[in-house]
């Protein structure tokens, strides 16, 4: 499975390189009633590059973890999950301030979803004129939505200041975001708003609380390696 899902993230990185605004969102089964959904913006202004959310799939509605990296495409992942499932998104919990996992809130809140932070994410978006949410949370919480537990957690700083990332324990999926670095780059990425000196040591929190992870899911791009990409990030975000 993780080969095949390997195998369609590149035939779909090849797919992007042709695409032009507005760009379409796909979809992959993750495992269980866990999906990755990929959508795409141009942080050089050039290049088409994919960012990864998940949503969760639950009797009382769908979970997402992070908004697609614009509104034409949340409205896409809408429609979607309307079309596949006949249910709403119940909630979505942004994992950083940037606009590739907020700029969707106001959709998603015109749509009835609620939609979560934590307290210096909001903040940090206000500062920068990003999207915000509607409610947060001012420490590590636990999210019970239709019997399907989702977990936040503060590593520590590293991508960003307000960086955080969601377990899922009954599928032990841990959505890493832009904290974990793909097994596909050896670049930092954009660090502007980091703490590069911090950033390994939060990644070390990470791989002490989380012991038993099956599935590890990168901010942008492939996710083969699974927890490999720990000890690839803290090597990456050590080059000078």
């Amino acid at each position: 499975m993780k080969h095949l899902l390997f195998t369609l993230f590149l035939l779909s990185s090849v797919f992007v390189k042709a695409q032009t605004r507005p760009f379409r969102i796909s979809t992959q089964h993750l495992t269980g009633n866990v999906y990755v959904y990929i959508s795409y913006g141009l942080p050089d202004d050039k290049t088409p590059f994919p960012a990864n959310g998940l949503y969760i799939v639950t009797p009382a509605g769908i979970v997402l973890i992070d908004t697609p990296w614009d509104e034409d495409q949340t409205r896409q992942l809408i429609d979607t999950i309307k079309q596949r499932y006949h249910q709403k998104i119940a909630l979505c919990i942004s994992t950083h301030f940037h606009t590739d996992r907020t700029a969707g809130l106001d959709v998603l809140k015109k749509n009835g979803t609620k939609t979560y932070t934590s307290v210096l994410t909001k903040q940090l978006a206000k500062q920068h004129n990003d999207k915000q949410p509607e409610f947060t949370f001012t420490k590590d919480t636990v999210f019970n939505v239709g019997g399907v537990k989702v977990q936040t957690y503060f590593p520590g700083e590293g991508h960003t200041k307000d960086n955080i990332v969601i377990w899922l324990p009954q599928t032990k999926v841990l959505f890493g975001g832009c904290l974990i670095k793909s097994m596909d780059t050896d670049e930092k990425g954009y660090t502007a708003d980091g703490n590069i000196a911090e950033w390994p040591l939060s990644v070390n929190r990470v791989k002490t609380r989380f012991k038993n992870i099956k599935y590890l899911i990168p901010g942008h791009q492939g996710w083969q390696g699974d927890t490999l990409m720990l000890n690839h990030t803290i090597d990456i975000v050590k080059q000078k």
